[in-house]
Order: structure tokens, then C-alpha cells, then sequence
């Protein structure tokens, strides 16, 4: 019971000791959300390229029977075939089928694209959650700065850090 006093005392001298440790405990728990976030985000956007990737690939095969339609239509306009009615009947089939292509064609493309506007936002929020881990990094190390060389300056300084990195972490939710 006698050390925990001597303990006490010894923190008793320093009164700004604790409101110091209380400081550093907030931003770690700080840094660590942001952290957390910021890799969320770099996988949320890892995910929509993927995306974003298999649509257009889709849209590629689309464009290529597109292309094929269109072709073979073409041929049963210039060649002279025996039966001109099943031959007309069949390139009308054709022209519809790349019809259809052309149009499936487009709303796959608005969709790579919805999907490339959406993976850029991730990645800005991203971005912004990275920046506030590194200035929230740089206020835990000032603040415990206070700690070493008993300047309270120090730990205003590093509170004063840690908001704008807090601010900047919650400034990642405003991105659109």
C-alpha cells in the first residue's frame, strides 16, 4: 500500500501528468480508427476496379458480337442466296440481335462508369483517412514530447494537432 502512495505522489508533483497520458490514450485510439478506415477504404476501392474491370471486359464481348451481328447481317444483304425470303428473315434476325448488343452495350458502359465515379470517391475518402492517421501520428509523438521534457507546451501543441487530424479524418465522410 506504502508504493502505490510513493506512486501517487510522485504523479501528485506533476498534476499534468495524467491529463497528459489521457491526451495520448485518446489519440492512439485516434490513430487507430483512422487507420482502420483508411484500409477499409483501400479495399472498398480495390473491389469497384474490380468491378469496374469485369464490366468493361463485358462490355468488350458485347462489342465483339455486336460486331458479328452487324457482319453477318451485311453478308445476307450482298450475297444472292437461293431462298431471298428465309435469307431476308435472317439477316432481319441479325439486325435485331446487334440492335439489342448496341443497347445492352451502352447500359454496361453507364455502369463501368457509375462504377469508376464511385471508386474515385472511395479512393479521395481514402485518402483523406491516410492523412489523418500521419498528422494524428504526428500529435501523439508531440504530445508525448510533454512527458520527456516537461514543457506543457508541447501537449497544447500536440492536442492542437490532433484536432485538425481528428477534423481531417471527419472530413473523409464528407467526400462525394
Amino acid at each position: 500500500m506504502h508504493e502505490v502512495m510513493e506512486g501517487h505522489e510522485a504523479h501528485g508533483s506533476e498534476p499534468w501528468t495524467l491529463p497528459v497520458a489521457v491526451t495520448l490514450a485518446i489519440l492512439a485510439v485516434l490513430v487507430a480508427m483512422a487507420t482502420l478506415l483508411g484500409h477499409r477504404s483501400s479495399t472498398e476501392e480495390l473491389l469497384l476496379q474490380t468491378q469496374e474491370s469485369d464490366q468493361w471486359a463485358f462490355f468488350q464481348a458485347k462489342n465483339i458480337r455486336l460486331h458479328e451481328m452487324q457482319s453477318f447481317a451485311d453478308v445476307f444483304a450482298i450475297v444472292t442466296p437461293q431462298d431471298k425470303e428465309k435469307a431476308e428473315t435472317l439477316r432481319e434476325k441479325y439486325l435485331k440481335e446487334a440492335e439489342r448488343y448496341e443497347k445492352e452495350k451502352d447500359e454496361i458502359s453507364d455502369k463501368a462508369k457509375e462504377l469508376k465515379a464511385e471508386r474515385e470517391v472511395v479512393a479521395r475518402r481514402g485518402n483523406r483517412f491516410d492523412l489523418a492517421e500521419v498528422i494524428l501520428e504526428i500529435a501523439l509523438i508531440i504530445c508525448s514530447l510533454t512527458l520527456l521534457t516537461k514543457n506543457k507546451l508541447f501537449w497544447f501543441a500536440g492536442m492542437l494537432v490532433g484536432l485538425f487530424g481528428f477534423l481531417t479524418a471527419a472530413s473523409a465522410f464528407l467526400v462525394h
